[in-house]
């Protein structure tokens, strides 16, 4: 009966792996330099781990299999206690696959670290020295994304878009509630944060419509909380730049204030004008009109505290002569009483 179960279990399982394989495997098979050394770094991190674990798995069923009940001819050594080849094989391979992942996490953590400027498009082409990167605010909204291009003064939702071969950098905040950034074709994914500034950067190698969304659950739309990102040529990109300049809708802050509004699975929309303030308006949660920004909170709460400080000092430094006054006087009262008693 047992035996019967375990079958069933391992068929249900396999069946499972069978229907997964048609699944998408963007993040084995990525389009952006990024995402492929990261893969690489996922790939082999799991190998080196596999030289501990498959022969851990092999052995363990060897081993119940050679010294079963039945096998009368197993060797049978009660008072074995020790083996030197054995005890450096257990100690000294684990040890080794450690150095080596160490190793290998720390150089990945520096060099895929988000916020390190790209230095390379892909293996065998580094960023040309004119080549500056183009520049793309992100803003998670309840439930869809907001892009802002600064330097083409358009914006749009749901759908980002950029050149093969060029350098992107993000800047990613929050409106309201914490949510995650992905493109898997082309990095990892970093966090979007109210009041908070992350950065991205990444490059898409080949010509695409690829999938993003978030990765972290922000509520009631999270799962309709997607968007297209278009690998473009040059020409391409500005016929689609283009294309959005030509729409006459401007996303000020008025506008911006209602498209804040929570509302989930929205279509496709493009703005031709954009404030050039707005995105550090909303990073520093100061849309609204009378709302004081962040940055200025901050420098106040700083003048303050410096001045408490300052205050401080003033205060040492006035109690300091009065006590040395009262020290002078003191003196002199006891030089006076000396006199007195010398005459």
């Amino acid at each position: 009966m047992q035996i019967a179960k375990l079958l069933r279990g391992v068929v249900l399982t396999l069946l499972a792996a069978a229907l997964l394989t048609g699944c998408d495997t963007v993040v084995m098979s990525p389009s952006g330099d990024i995402a492929m050394q990261q893969r690489d770094l996922l790939v082999w991190a799991t190998i080196l781990m596999l030289l501990v674990i498959v022969p851990v798995i092999v052995l363990t069923l060897w081993f119940a299999w050679r010294y079963r009940d039945t096998n009368e001819d197993a060797t049978y050594a009660p008072e074995w206690t020790h083996s030197t080849v054995l005890e450096l094989v257990i100690w000294s391979v684990p040890l080794l696959i450690i150095i080596a992942l160490g190793a290998m996490t720390w150089v990945g953590t520096h060099k895929l670290d988000p916020y390190r400027p790209l230095d390379r498009i892909d293996a065998q082409t580094p960023v040309p020295a004119d080549m500056e990167p183009l520049t793309v605010e992100v803003v998670a909204l309840d439930w869809k994304w907001l892009f802002i291009y600064p330097e083409q003064g358009i914006a749009t939702v749901n759908e980002l878009a950029a050149p093969v071969d060029h350098p992107i950098r993000f800047k990613i905040t929050a409106s309201t509630m914490m949510n995650s950034f992905f493109i898997p074709a082309l990095a990892g994914q970093i966090y979007a944060m109210a009041g908070m500034e992350t950065k991205l950067h990444g490059v898409i190698n080949e010509p695409g419509v690829y999938k993003g969304f978030s990765a972290n659950y922000s509520g009631a739309g999270y799962s309709q909380m997607k968007f297209e990102f278009h690998g473009l040529s040059e020409a391409d990109f500005d016929a689609w730049v283009a294309r959005v300049k030509a729409s006459e809708a401007n996303l000020d802050r008025a506008e911006y204030l209602e498209l804040e509004v929570p509302s989930i699975d929205d279509p496709v929309s493009f703005y031709g004008q954009v404030d050039p303030t707005l995105y550090h308006a909303i990073f520093n949660r100061c849309v609204e009109p009378g709302q004081t920004c962040m940055e200025d909170l901050m420098y106040h709460s700083g003048m303050g505290q410096h001045g408490g400080h300052h205050g401080d000092e003033e205060a040492g430094h006035e109690g300091h002569q009065s006590h040395e006054t009262h020290e002078g006087h003191q003196g002199h009262a006891d030089h006076a009483q000396h006199g007195a008693h010398h005459d």
